[in-house]
């Protein structure tokens, strides 16, 4: 469905179609890994879309705040990790909190750049350059650098899984929830003691997924405890989910 050559029509999480006011599209190339456009909506101002899907837009600020649990953890001098991210917004809250290093592996440079130039009320200029004073970041596959720090035994106070939302299917068995149970095994490994892995899951409206979610957390291996939010995304006209998880210690 679309209107002048622009696609006004997105999915929610339960497959309702919800129409956008978007008058522009705004950037728009097919990175080797997906498709990347960023649109303008008169209400939402930029708006990024990955693969048809609404990512983040300019008035989304409650979603990263929600995702860092900002106000209920400290970031002053910590250690940080960011898996995907390549919007910048999350960097660029985080080093409001003064850390002492965040490390932000992203695979897809056309996002950055598409980012860089687009969405700068969200990223501010922290993707002008891919090294700072306490920050870092890397282009590539964030499995090869997980499994390089494990080998390498670094840990860290915070990891940030800012990837793929949790796919709202009958079971969790496809390629999408053996990358989520990986990232969390792997996540969690590099975490030092009390650390937290923080991550969102989907829309409030798919129990379904969220409960699949939930029951992977108890077959890691190891055994987590976790804390969940819920906040409501201005793009996504929905309430969205998000996980503080972290490793039990055997006297917890």
């Amino acid at each position: 469905m679309r209107r002048g050559g622009i696609n006004r029509y997105y999915p929610t999480s339960d497959e309702r179609i919800l129409e956008y006011d978007i008058d522009a599209l705004v950037f728009e190339e097919k990175s080797p890994y997906q498709k990347v456009q960023i649109v303008h909506s008169r209400t939402l101002g930029n708006m990024l879309i990955l693969d048809g899907l609404q990512n983040l837009s300019d008035r989304d600020l409650i979603y990263t705040e929600t995702l860092m649990q900002r106000g209920k953890e400290s970031y002053t001098g910590k250690e940080i990790v960011i898996l995907g991210g390549g919007d910048g917004a999350l960097l660029h809250e985080l080093l409001k909190e003064n850390p002492k290093h965040v490390l932000m592996f992203e695979l897809d440079e056309v996002v950055i750049r598409a980012c860089r130039m687009h969405m700068r009320e969200c990223c501010g200029d922290v993707l002008d350059s891919m090294k700072g004073p306490n920050y870092e970041i890397i282009l590539g596959d964030c499995m090869t650098s997980l499994e390089a720090m494990i080998k390498e035994n670094k840990k860290f106070d915070y990891v940030f899984g800012d990837l793929t939302d949790v796919p709202v299917t009958p079971t969790p068995q496809n390629e999408i929830w053996d990358f989520i149970r990986l990232i969390l095994k792997t996540s969690i490994k590099i975490l030092k003691p009390g650390g937290k892995y923080m991550t969102h899951c989907c829309g409030a409206a798919c129990p379904g997924a969220v409960k699949m979610f939930e029951e992977q957390l108890s077959s890691l291996g190891f055994e987590v405890d976790y804390t969940k939010a819920t906040a409501f995304i201005p793009s996504f006209l929905e309430d969205w989910l998000f996980y503080q998880i972290w490793k039990k210690e055997k006297d917890d």
